[in-house]
């Protein structure tokens, strides 16, 4: 007996032509394929040649994010080698850059197929640091030297496991300040949340830039900031400052000036007459990206405020002006005035925003002015004013 067949539908089932695989995968494999990276020759002045690399497509710089197809590796040829000493100059110099043209596209290809680079994991931690710490504020300075300090002086991307780096956070909250050769007091509580801070915002970088494996922040806990009294000058204090002579002059205009506008020194620091403009309702304002959060903010100014300036010129508006000048010369001037407490150039900031609450002034408006990223940091200024309200409240008495 014939075994019944499967039978197949009449309508024909055609294989897909070559062509249209073709077509399938080679959108595929171009996704997939690696950046190429070439070596090329560049005639420049001086009878050199000046080697680098060509990558296509291009490729994302880590250090500007920025997409670039050139990488200049430093390295010049003869263009026309007179000796065999200069030949043989020429062949060396060459072989080098043929060696990190094979480690540049050995990279790439860890980074596409996530392969572990074991070349970046060696690489030194605390020059990459100090790299960042170039393009930011002061503090970044600090955090840099508190962990020098820890790492006494070595650390590899390797070395950053999530113990090391809880044992920085330790560190730091009992660390020494670095005045008087780590011999002092300890720094306060909120500025090792603020330098823990720093420290996992540049082990996000490394992350994003692909020199560590995992991303470490997502193990390691932040320090809670401690709710601190802000001190602020009085409007009575303020004026007694506008009456009292100053060593330094540049520092008594800096100093209102921060009080009329609550910029941080840092930002005052790099003000120029470029940053003071004539806004659209006929007043001027500052234009500036602020240091510390690199905010862009337009922040109005009064008449008065732009007096404190001086004649407009070219360049920085505070010429002169030293960072040192706010430690002891402040001091001593704050003190000629009859200031005794302890009061900081940081504090002209909070005695601007405290002066602005008390007269009126709404949360949204005082933390764009001062260029906050949340409202919860302004806040403070609120409280500070309602406590006033309440020590007005018990200046009348029956009894």
């Amino acid at each position: 007996m014939e075994m019944p067949r499967n039978r197949v539908s009449d309508s024909t089932v055609e294989a897909p032509s070559t062509f249209a695989l073709k077509s399938l995968i080679k959108p595929q494999l171009r996704m997939n394929t690696c950046t190429k990276v070439f070596l090329r020759k560049k005639a420049i002045s001086g009878g050199r040649i000046s080697l680098y690399l060509d990558f296509y497509p291009a490729i994302r710089n880590p250090h500007t994010n920025r997409m670039s197809r050139r990488e200049t590796l430093g390295i010049y040829i003869y263009a026309s080698p007179k000796n065999e000493r200069e030949r043989q100059f020429n062949a060396s110099m060459e072989e080098k850059a043929e060696a990190i043209r094979c480690r540049r596209f050995e990279q790439l290809l860890n980074e596409k197929f996530d392969f572990l680079d074991k070349e970046k994991q060696r690489m030194d931690f605390l020059a990459y640091f100090k790299t960042k710490c170039k393009e930011k504020y002061q503090k970044w300075d600090c955090v840099y030297r508190h962990f020098d300090i820890y790492c006494k002086g070595k650390c590899r991307f390797c070395d950053l496991t999530v113990d090391f780096c809880k044992g920085f956070r330790t560190y730091l909250l009992s660390a020494k300040r670095q005045r008087n050769n780590g011999k002092g007091r300890n720094i306060a509580h909120n500025s090792a949340a603020g330098y823990w801070s720093t420290f996992r915002a540049l082990l996000k970088m490394a992350y994003q830039e692909k020199y560590l494996r995992e991303n470490v922040n997502d193990f390691l806990e932040k320090i809670e900031w401690k709710e601190v009294k802000k001190e602020y000058l009085t409007l009575a204090e303020v004026k007694t400052l506008v009456a009292t002579p100053c060593k330094h002059p540049v520092l008594k205009q800096a100093t209102l000036f921060s009080c009329m506008t609550g910029l941080r020194i840092s930002d005052i620091l790099q003000l120029s007459w470029e940053h003071i403009q004539l806004g659209q309702d006929g007043g001027y304002m500052i234009r500036i990206r602020t240091e510390k959060t690199e905010e862009e903010a337009n922040l109005p100014i009064s008449d008065e405020t732009l007096a404190l300036c001086g004649e407009r010129s070219e360049g920085l508006i505070f010429k002169g002006l030293q960072r040192h000048m706010v430690n002891y010369p402040l001091k001593e001037w704050l003190k000629s005035a009859g200031i005794t407490r302890r009061v900081t150039f940081h504090s002209m900031r909070h005695s601007f925003a405290t002066l602005l609450a008390a007269n009126g002034v709404d949360i949204l408006t005082i933390s764009k002015m001062l260029t906050h990223r949340s409202v919860k940091n302004t806040q403070i200024y609120a409280k500070v004013v309602d406590e006033r309200k309440r020590e007005a409240a018990n200046v009348i008495s029956l009894k």
